[in-house]
């Protein structure tokens, strides 16, 4: 049996990484598939990385624990904070007038709001304002995380991490590459992928379990694969902004006390959330726009010079110096991602039926065979990925999954 999986983000890459552990699949017979000149050039290496255990809707709610539980037992076992930031978060949620709360919901996030209104709210103790956000006259800040219910990471440097060790094991990186078509054998079932090189030459690889895990590109990659299907991926992309600072408020001695997250709203009418990370690291970012195009390539993306410049200002804001003083924050790095989002605002776990593929395709059976896909995480991609990835291992190889996706199919 070989496997493909079309998109090597964070998703791809924790796939892959569960599924090269079990004794059912050969590691060499996986193939990573990513079509972008650089690795981890959207979502993947430029979200913030906060995760959580508890803020999901009841349907997301099993992976979500699960996830959060295999991040920690990662970051334990392969000293997860020296290699990608594995650290504790407090989560809390600021209000300059001295309001706070919000509504509840699982769309929260195309609507302009922020990811503290699913969260439950917690009196703040005392010593834990985080050290970096200055304080002002009204403002009022709010714990909205249970105790060790919160985390952060460096998204790029986990996903480069499980690359890495899929890589060791023996899974076949096919980098740039992108795919062409599906191919089907004499009884019409999934035989093959083609691919084509960045200098164009086109390769067979022998495929009877196919997995789609191209976030905001998955609607695009099914349809190039199976053109006669009438099923259209219910994926739709989201920009967004962000900026990584450093500031002389965010040291390694404060990063002892643990990180925070805070959630907030701005007048302009946008919510920022600012994360501080291991490394000296402060990420802000919030300011999302469906109406960007989704790029051919991640590579290709154009930072717009006016949402920095936003960005700037809720920076200066947020973490300048109170008195308005000569600004002391350092830009680390501009970025714009895009997130893959449903309708629903619940992600896409599950085997897409033979009968949606069109053109009379079918797939093996169950463990042997299958068109699966897993995209649409919003922005929860980083918090839910180890979670997927192994659920979707064990789905792929015909076992029960750790956690229910029942309510996740297409």
């Amino acid at each position: 049996m070989s496997t493909v999986i079309l998109g090597a983000g964070i998703v791809g890459c924790s796939t892959a990484y569960f599924l090269s552990q079990s004794p059912r699949t050969q590691a060499q017979h996986i193939h990573l598939v990513e079509p972008s000149p650089r690795l981890f050039a959207s979502a993947s290496g430029y979200a913030a990385g906060f995760l959580a255990r508890d803020w999901f809707s009841s349907s997301v709610a099993a992976v979500g624990a699960l996830s959060f539980d295999l991040h920690k037992e990662l970051a334990e076992k392969h000293n997860g904070k020296e290699r990608w930031g594995y650290s504790r978060s407090t989560g809390t949620s600021l209000s300059e007038d001295g309001r706070l709360g919000g509504e509840r919901g699982d769309d929260w996030l195309r609507e302009g709001g922020s990811r503290a209104e699913v969260a439950a709210k917690h009196e703040f103790g005392g010593g834990e304002y985080p050290s970096w956000l200055t304080r002002r006259e009204g403002g009022r800040i709010e714990v909205i995380s249970e105790d060790d219910s919160t985390a952060i990471v460096d998204p790029l440097r986990l996903s480069t991490y499980l690359l890495d060790e899929c890589r060791q094991r023996g899974v076949q990186l096919h980098h740039p590459a992108k795919a062409l078509s599906a191919a089907k054998d004499m009884r019409g079932e999934l035989s093959s992928i083609r691919i084509v090189s960045e200098e164009g030459t086109e390769t067979d690889i022998p495929c009877t379990r196919l997995i789609i895990t191209a976030g905001a590109w998955t609607p695009r990659v099914f349809s190039t694969l199976f053109p006669s299907s009438k099923t259209r991926i219910p994926i739709s992309s989201l920009a967004g902004h962000s900026l990584v600072v450093k500031s002389p408020r965010w040291t390694k001695i404060n990063e002892e006390r643990g990180c925070h997250a805070v959630f907030t709203t701005d007048s302009s009418g946008y919510s920022p959330e600012i994360f501080s990370r291991v490394g000296g690291e402060i990420w802000l970012g919030g300011l999302n726009s469906s109406s960007t195009p989704l790029p051919n390539l991640a590579t290709e993306t154009e930072i717009q010079d006016e949402a920095i410049e936003q960005l700037m200002q809720t920076s200066k804001r947020l973490l300048g110096l109170p008195d308005g003083g000569e600004e002391d924050l350092e830009v680390v790095r501009k970025g714009l991602c895009f997130r893959p989002v449903t309708p629903s605002g619940r992600p896409i776990i599950a085997r897409v039926p033979d009968a949606k593929l069109g053109d009379r395709f079918s797939t093996r059976g169950e463990g042997d065979g299958g068109v699966f896909v897993a995209a649409g995480h919003g922005p929860w991609g980083i918090s839910l990925s180890l979670g997927t990835g192994m659920v979707l291992s064990e789905m792929v190889e015909g076992r029960t999954p750790s956690a229910s996706v029942k309510s996740l199919g297409l």
